[in-house]
């Protein structure tokens, strides 16, 4: 596996992305869409994760017109102080739009064989669930989106398939959100939705307070079985 970081014009202006590649030719691509805390040490493991797995996965910097290049962790009361300031002042519309820049980038990658994916975690599950219906990836994945719940209505978007994860004792997704999103997204053949008895928000964030193994490694085992399934 080989990793560095490239540039994406858009005509805004240009950000970064941490790109991991696998050994080999070709392969499908994956957008990983960071969570609050910038394309850090655990964003980066996630790509170089899927590049272990034969994906040639892409990171993008979605806080750059903010602050480019944040990278800090959920270990301190300031950095998740300036966490949610960022995630605050983030304009969710055009973090969608950089996605598309990103997916449109990584398609024509030489090391790409077209097919695009994307996988988010926390605000990058929305942006997945977002990404899905929006744009024209090929299969998206969400772990423990928030906020969805108040965007069900994009649901009728969504053409490719989308699997999602939801932590059942999510702290910021609680029940009647969860049944909100469950109920208006059930009756859609493109969505696959699993929920996790017990597991908070962030339950496979390597590292994290609330990180468990055991059904981490059930979601993961889930996503790359998802992405082997509509990547090939």
């Amino acid at each position: 596996m080989a990793s560095e970081t490239v540039k994406i014009a858009t005509p805004d202006g240009e950000f970064s992305a941490y790109v991991a590649r696998p050994s080999g030719t070709k392969a499908p691509a994956v957008v990983v869409i960071q969570e609050i805390f910038g394309v850090n040490a655990v964003m980066r493991g996630v790509a170089d994760d899927l590049a272990a797995a034969g994906y040639l996965a892409i990171c993008p910097d979605l806080f750059w017109r903010i602050e480019p290049g944040v990278d800090i962790t959920d270990k301190s009361e300031a950095e998740w102080k300036k966490a949610f300031a960022l995630m605050n002042a983030f304009d969710t519309d055009k973090g969608v739009t950089d996605i598309q820049a990103t997916i449109d980038f990584i398609r024509q990658d030489a090391g790409s064989t077209g097919r695009v994916g994307a996988v988010g975690f926390c605000l990058g599950g929305k942006l997945a669930y977002l990404t899905a219906a929006r744009t024209d990836v090929d299969a998206s994945v969400s772990y423990y989106g928030v906020g969805i719940e108040n965007l069900t209505g994009e649901g009728a978007g969504i053409k490719n398939p989308l699997l999602m994860h939801i932590a059942e004792a999510d702290q910021f997704v609680p029940p009647a959100a969860q049944e909100k999103i469950v109920s208006a997204l059930k009756e859609n053949a493109k969505v696959e939705i699993h929920t996790y008895p017990g597991r908070d928000h962030a339950f496979a964030r390597k590292g994290g307070e609330h990180f468990d193994a055991a059904d981490a490694a059930k979601a993961d085992g889930r996503t790359l079985a998802f992405f082997e399934a509509n990547l090939a």
